[in-house]
């Protein structure tokens, strides 16, 4: 029987890429998982498909900016379930350009999703695994969270943030049965690409040279981190391609 069996698990940016992937991983291995993401019609579909596959899903859409969507998808499941015992915050964006091209709108985005869609997370889970003393935080980081790049910097700054949180969180609640994980990604063949606006930037990304895993990689590594024994914290994981430099 799996380390996850029955365990109740949110998951963030689940309507594709590295969420779709882990919803599926973690449901195949016994976990109930709810999904939250804006697109409800591709998390009524992901549902389904998971349910065929003989999984437990539930869903409801949120907005990670916004703090009372996500204290309201803690609270929905809370009142399906009754516990939860995994927060997987993988929403995020990464729209890249150049500074001097001046995309201000989109720099506000990254920092709304990125980091404070982290936040809300943490800020809406933390009472009930507290209150528990029984719980994991994960949260998608990036190899743009270990090292600056032309063009992600801003992008970078908020994944760097958002390995410090979770350094931060960690160290708070060491005292505690609370792990922490951050997953930090290199290039992942999802659609995070397609939010890539700035035209001298773009082609970079549609190179099909560009190596590049799979979004069923991370979530491997997800399961990888949850499915040790409680007395073991996976702390932080950096993957990517063999041939990224």
């Amino acid at each position: 029987m799996s380390e996850l069996n029955n365990k109740v698990i949110i998951i963030t940016g689940a309507s594709s890429g590295i969420g779709r992937s882990t919803a599926k991983k973690l449901a195949q291995e016994g976990a109930k998982v709810v999904l939250a993401a804006r697109r409800e019609e591709r998390l009524v579909e992901l549902a389904e498909e998971i349910k065929s596959m003989g999984g437990s899903a539930i869903y409801r859409v949120t907005d990670v900016t916004s703090r009372k969507n996500v204290e309201e998808l803690v609270s929905f499941t809370l009142e399906t379930y009754g516990q939860i015992d995994v927060l997987f915050n993988n929403a995020g964006i990464m729209p890249l350009s150049y500074m001097k091209n001046g995309r201000v709108e989109e720099w506000d985005q990254m920092i709304d999703v990125n980091i404070k869609g982290v936040l809300h997370g943490v800020g809406a889970i933390l009472p009930h695994m507290l209150e528990r003393n029984s719980g994991h935080i994960i949260t998608t980081s990036s190899v743009a969270g270990h090292g600056i790049f032309p063009s992600g910097t801003v992008y970078c700054a908020t994944k760097f943030a958002a390995r410090v949180i979770m350094e931060g969180l960690a160290k708070e609640l060491v005292k505690t049965q609370i792990r922490t994980t951050t997953i930090s990604p290199g290039v992942v063949d999802t659609e995070l690409p397609d939010l890539i606006a700035d035209a001298e930037v773009r082609p970079i990304f549609e190179n099909p040279d560009l190596p590049s895993i799979k979004s069923e990689d991370i979530a491997n590594a997800v399961y990888f981190a949850l499915s040790q024994p409680p007395s073991v914290a996976v702390n932080e994981i950096i993957i990517r391609p063999t041939n990224q430099g």
